[in-house]
């Protein structure tokens, strides 16, 4: 094997706590792991386009997302010849299902992203179940240092948000899998829209703009939130000791649309790209990061783990009627019936192009049904290639 293996790796609260196991890694096997982190997925989406584009990447493994992976699909290899059906039979069914391209299996499913909506248990009796109730609330709850409701205003959160509005008014922003241009312009793009922009003007901070996930969590941690949606790795931050909210916060599916509850999402995972130099011993370390007992580890953290043996796991540590099995129970229910994952072959353009055009709308600088024009016409330069 390898002295030393390179690999690129997403960076974060949700991710980091694994890493610390690589150590375990290099004493059973003598390998050497020297990590790049960057600091957010943006950042490692920018990073793997600019030194794979350059030919500059030397990395024997990099962290992934099914929704950016058939933007890389280039720089990756398919992993069905390293490993073995027993092997990838503990993966539930939809994780592999996310992680294939064209049959062939181009990344091994880390965890599974899905959203649930955060409230104050000492401001809110019932959670909302719809969207229009959800904004009812956040508008009367918005007073002094206390938002009705916190949302990322920028990069992927902001086209998350509009992506399962649109969804759950009736809309569909990719029609299908490939590269037809996306379709944000119509009714259902106008009433997600509209909303997003009332929750800002009328419940949100005005910081939101400049907000990503991290800025959300906390504002919610800090009690300065009366609602939120927050993805399942940052669990363990709300229930930390620097968490104001925490025994008076609960958890709840999504709010409904007219069109039912979809919730934007898709699977974190690793892959061998190109560049690999020592394959035997990336696929290792491969094996290693998406073991049962690393996404035990991670699952302890909050993650929805993509093994059902590692779920398994987790739901058994649960104690009986606390807030930690319910959330479980939440998860599971999400990801069986209201998961929607985008997938596009230009998805980091077409999602770049999306957010700022909303966000002009976020901002006043244009009209809901202006911004939504614009953007796109954008969105199909975007999907098709064009500058």
């Amino acid at each position: 094997m390898a002295e030393t293996l390179r690999v690129l790796l997403v960076g974060g609260p949700m991710y980091d706590p694994l890493y610390g196991r690589i150590g375990e890694f290099e004493e059973r096997t003598g390998v050497r792991v020297e990590r790049a982190v960057s600091r957010d997925h943006p950042d490692l989406n920018a990073r793997i386009a600019r030194e794979f584009g350059s030919g500059e990447a030397a990395y024997d493994l990099i962290s992934t997302h099914t929704k950016y992976a058939p933007g890389q699909r280039r720089w990756l290899t398919p992993l069905d010849g390293d490993l073995t059906p027993e092997e990838l039979a503990p993966f539930a069914e939809r994780t592999l299902e996310l992680a294939r391209m064209d049959g062939a299996l181009y990344g091994l499913p880390r965890n599974l992203d899905v959203k649930l909506l955060h409230y104050r248990t000492d401001l809110i009796e019932r959670p909302p179940e719809t969207w229009e109730e959800l904004l009812e609330k956040a508008t009367h709850l918005r007073s002094g240092g206390v938002y009705g409701f916190a949302f990322p205003g920028k990069e992927s959160g902001l086209f998350g948000h509009f992506f399962e509005l649109h969804a759950m008014y009736g809309g569909r922003t990719f029609r299908e899998e490939g590269s037809p241009a996306p379709r944000i312009n119509d009714e259902a793009g106008r009433r997600a829209l509209g909303i997003l922009v009332e929750l800002y003007w009328r419940a949100a901070p005005e910081e939101t703009p400049d907000w990503h996930y991290d800025e959300v969590a906390a504002c919610f941690r800090e009690g300065r939130a009366a609602m939120s949606t927050d993805w399942p790795g940052g669990f363990h931050l709300y229930e930390g000791e620097g968490s104001r909210v925490r025994d008076r916060y609960g958890l709840a599916l999504y709010p409904e649309g007219p069109a039912g509850r979809y919730v934007y999402a898709g699977c974190h995972s690793f892959a061998i790209p190109r560049t690999v130099r020592d394959r035997e011993a990336a696929v290792e370390l491969l094996r290693f990061l998406t073991s049962r007992d690393s996404q035990a580890h991670e699952a302890r953290f909050g993650t929805l783990p993509a093994r059902l043996d590692a779920l398994g796991d987790a739901r058994a540590e649960a104690p009986p009627g606390s807030l930690v099995e319910r959330r479980w129970a939440l998860l599971e229910e999400t990801q069986r019936h209201a998961l929607i994952p985008p997938k596009h072959e230009n998805y980091p353009a077409v999602e770049e192009v999306i957010w700022r055009g909303l966000r002009e709308a976020l901002l006043g600088r244009r009209s809901v049904e202006e911004a939504l024009a614009r953007t796109e016409e954008a969105a199909r330069r975007a999907a098709e290639g064009e500058r």
